[in-house]
């Protein structure tokens, strides 16, 4: 696979545009209390799937070919990556199948289904739902859409990142949540075009530490995955985000699921929107860390928080 360059993160924006506002970048005083910096949100969480993923689906479906149409998509997600591949093919007429684990988020599997995707609830997590997601493929010839390994996802998805620096070029420092790695492979592609010296730093879960291993070890590996936060939840790693995030990642927290819940309660009350676990990772992360006299981005990935779990973080 070619990793994607500067220039497709241009022209995923000219083809996204269309279909998705640029999403709002806010600062919080009750964030820069927490941070001991300047802190600035990017509301991911702000566009029509609730996610950034959405902007990787968009360009991927927008360029395939009528054949590749015809043939119909299968991919696998905890939620919110189907979502992306949901919204995009309702939009371009095409149809989709998502694998999820059989105990996905209810909002995001309802959502799928909303969109007018055919949702198959399989297996105990993401990998489960991957591995019969690639068998459809092969059964039946179906363009397998790969949630980390395709170009231009990463390239789509980086356009959060491009939009950040345009309208506030001096962050200095961009905090962005990890789980198969797409997201932080399109803001390191972009923020070390704009400017070398901006620092991009990932957080995950230290109950699915896979791609944070992998990024140390400068090799795939799998590790157990037990984190509640779905967004979070892989157990493998995957070769394209992780090629880039070897190369322009620089540095990678872990962070235990009680922070992450934390967070997510700290960034619902100062930013007054919905959050879910993994959209927090980036300010359980900035909390990690000595940010004084910085000026930092977070990267809000989604807000797709079930009432069930709503409930449970605001009641413990």
């Amino acid at each position: 696979m070619q990793a994607p360059a500067f220039t497709d993160v241009l022209a995923a924006r000219s083809r996204i545009r269309p279909h998705l506002a640029p999403t709002p970048i806010r600062r919080y005083p009750g964030l820069e209390r927490l941070t001991g910096a300047e802190t600035w949100v990017k509301h991911e969480n702000h566009l029509p799937t609730g996610a950034f993923k959405v902007r990787g689906g968009i360009n991927l479906v927008s360029q395939l070919d009528g054949a590749t149409r015809d043939r119909g998509l299968v991919t696998a997600s905890t939620g919110n990556h189907g979502q992306s591949i949901a919204y995009a093919a309702r939009l371009f007429g095409v149809s989709a199948i998502v694998c999820a684990p059989q105990q996905a988020n209810p909002v995001k599997v309802a959502a799928m289904q909303d969109l007018g995707a055919e949702v198959v609830l399989v297996g105990n997590d993401f990998d489960d739902a991957r591995e019969h997601c690639e068998r459809l493929a092969r059964e039946h010839g179906y363009r397998y859409v790969h949630s980390g390994n395709e170009p231009d996802l990463i390239a789509g998805v980086g356009t959060h990142t491009l939009e950040l620096l345009e309208e506030q070029p001096q962050v200095d420092t961009v905090i962005v949540p990890i789980g198969g790695g797409s997201g932080a492979a399109g803001a390191c592609l972009v923020a070390k075009t704009v400017n070398p010296k901006i620092r991009v730093i990932g957080v995950q879960s230290a109950q699915a530490p896979a791609a944070h291993d992998a990024w140390q070890a400068r090799k795939l590996v799998e590790r157990e995955n037990r984190t509640i936060a779905e967004g979070l939840a892989t157990r493998t790693t995957f070769d394209l985000p992780q090629s880039i995030l070897w190369q322009l990642l620089d540095d990678f927290l872990l962070v235990e699921d009680d922070e992450l819940k934390d967070a997510a309660r700290q960034m619902i009350e100062c930013t007054r929107t919905l959050v879910e676990l993994a959209g927090a990772a980036a300010l359980a992360g900035a909390r990690r860390l000595q940010l004084e006299g910085r000026r930092i981005a977070l990267i809000c990935s989604g807000g797709n928080i079930s009432p069930a779990q709503l409930g449970e973080l605001f009641s413990t």
